[in-house]
């Protein structure tokens, strides 16, 4: 046999590497992603400015941006943006974009566990605002939601928040990122914790409080992430949060 014969060794082969941007290519193609989600929000409401006849000017680019209606609109039109940014990235790899991502869907007991310990860390924080005095939801977006509510835009925003919005920021935050540099030097612990501080560092319109609390929610998405392997829970869990402080916020808060 060639493998008992020196003259003919046996054939080693080399395993394919993994198709997979590490550290430094996860970064870069992060910072374009989040530029071409920022790119498709402001569009949505330069189109809305052109389409109401108002100078193009910065000025009625910020009335018009504060308009319930057209921020709803604004963070429904960064999904499209980000998954073709994502797919972009991804596809110069020729990799599966369901496998880079972990679009899987998860069991209902990672679904259960997930939950159970997203409304126990909710908890948690509810408590602490209520002992320290603060307001369970930042002031300016129950005014934004109450006004949209008001306005005829509740269901247009609900949902942006609740849909369009976690499906972005979690297809960048656990998907792309995290399966970037979990490959790389980071491993899984270096992985949850830095793309929890870009998820959190999306959210800078709040204060150190509210960012703190969206910091600890983003290391329980990262572990769920890993530990179920599925983007589809992450997303799952991120709209249950938000669609409930929707809800309260619009129809049953005080």
């Amino acid at each position: 046999m060639d493998s008992l014969n020196p003259d003919h060794p046996p054939l080693t082969v080399t395993p394919a590497q993994p198709r997979v941007w590490m550290f430094w290519g996860t970064a870069l193609w992060g910072l374009f992603i989040f530029v071409a989600m920022f790119v498709g929000q402001i569009g949505a409401v330069v189109l809305l400015v052109a389409q109401r006849g108002l100078p193009m000017d910065f000025a009625s680019i910020q009335a018009v941006g504060h308009d319930p209606q057209a921020l709803a609109l604004s963070v429904i039109m960064g999904l499209p943006a980000t998954v073709l940014a994502v797919w972009l990235a991804i596809a110069i790899k020729k990799a599966s974009f369901v496998d880079y991502l972990a679009l899987h869907w998860p069991s209902w007991r990672q679904l259960l566990f997930g939950a159970v310990g997203l409304i126990l860390l909710v908890l948690v924080w509810e408590t602490m605002s209520r002992a320290l005095g603060r307001e369970a939801t930042p002031g300016f977006m129950t005014d934004l939601l109450k006004s949209g509510r008001d306005k005829g835009a509740a269901l247009l925003l609900l949902f942006a928040f609740s849909v369009a919005a976690p499906m972005s920021e979690e297809i960048l935050a656990r998907g792309f990122l995290f399966r970037g540099w979990s490959g790389s030097f980071l491993r899984m612990p270096g992985a949850i914790l830095l793309s929890s501080l870009v998820w959190t560092v999306v959210h800078l319109q709040y204060d150190m409080y509210f960012l703190a609390e969206v910091f600890t929610i983003g290391l329980w998405f990262g572990y769920m992430r890993y530990r179920a392997n599925s983007l589809w829970l992450t997303i799952v869990l991120h709209a249950l949060n938000n669609l409930t402080a929707v809800v309260l916020t619009m129809w049953l808060g005080s």
